[in-house]
């Protein structure tokens, strides 16, 4: 499912109000009744993407990430839109790191047409993607299959990924701290991302909005070691911090092919 427009709004307040808001003050806010909003939580709740508390809502405090068969129907034109933003940006024959996530399926389906690519992945349903256009060279980590997130990882996979260099790094991560910390929910995810980061000429983090100051227990990096954020909507504090470290945002919202 995609969000509608007023659940996107509730997660956006929420982030405004420090992590914390009332029931009573998103219908005051939308001029709705409790019972419709009530229903907006739930469903944003059902989702993981907040905590019900008497009388609102909280941001979640998660140390897993959401169920992988959530991920890929959560913000899903916001994906396709970050996924042709990215597509536009990376030229013909060029050799690129596919990361851990949904989004990088999206990157890899709009990919699909590039000629002469070469791309390493961990990312099995990238990989499967990117077979089916026999012009693009597609080398796939080895590692420990995580079956509840389509993907390889351990030291097997890092080491793997270590022994290229690449023009450009794709990859997501679990969440953004307020102050610009970029978030995993495992050693190995982190471990990953790494990698991809050290290992690149341009780094290009993905995220959508709602990433931004999501909680995730193991620390990767900062976003000013980024090259590029592509992002659908960006907010405020987040922009603010990108500016401030020399951090390209390119905004994707809206920038999707036929619209």
């Amino acid at each position: 499912m995609n969000l509608s427009e007023r659940q996107q709004t509730i997660l956006k307040r929420l982030r405004d109000e420090g992590g914390v808001i009332s029931s009573n003050l998103l219908t005051d806010y939308f001029d709705v009744s409790v019972q419709t909003i009530r229903k907006d939580l739930n469903e944003l709740s059902d989702l993981g993407l907040v905590k019900r508390v008497h009388g609102g809502i909280t941001l979640p405090v998660q140390s897993q990430n959401l169920p992988f068969q959530n991920r890929q129907i959560i913000n899903l034109q916001e994906k396709e839109q970050i996924a042709q933003s990215i597509a536009r940006d990376i030229p013909e024959g060029a050799s690129i790191f596919l990361g851990i996530g949904t989004t990088l399926e999206k990157i890899a389906e709009a990919l699909l047409g590039h000629p002469g690519l070469t791309v390493i992945t961990n990312n099995l349903n990238a990989a499967l993607i990117l077979c089916q256009n026999d012009r693009i060279t597609t080398f796939l980590a080895g590692g420990r299959l995580r079956a509840s997130d389509q993907d390889t990882t351990g030291e097997e996979t890092t080491a793997f990924l270590r022994k290229f260099h690449v023009n450009y790094g794709i990859f997501g991560v679990g969440g953004i701290g307020e102050t610009g910390t970029l978030l995993d929910f495992s050693p190995e995810e982190s471990n990953i991302s790494r990698s991809i980061m050290e290992n690149c000429e341009k780094r290009l983090l993905v995220a959508d909005r709602n990433k931004y100051m999501r909680s995730a227990p193991v620390r990767t990096g900062t976003i000013n070691e980024i090259d590029r954020l592509y992002i659908d909507t960006i907010p405020e504090n987040l922009k603010a911090i990108c500016d401030e470290g020399g951090v390209k945002i390119v905004e994707c919202a809206g920038k999707v092919e036929g619209q």
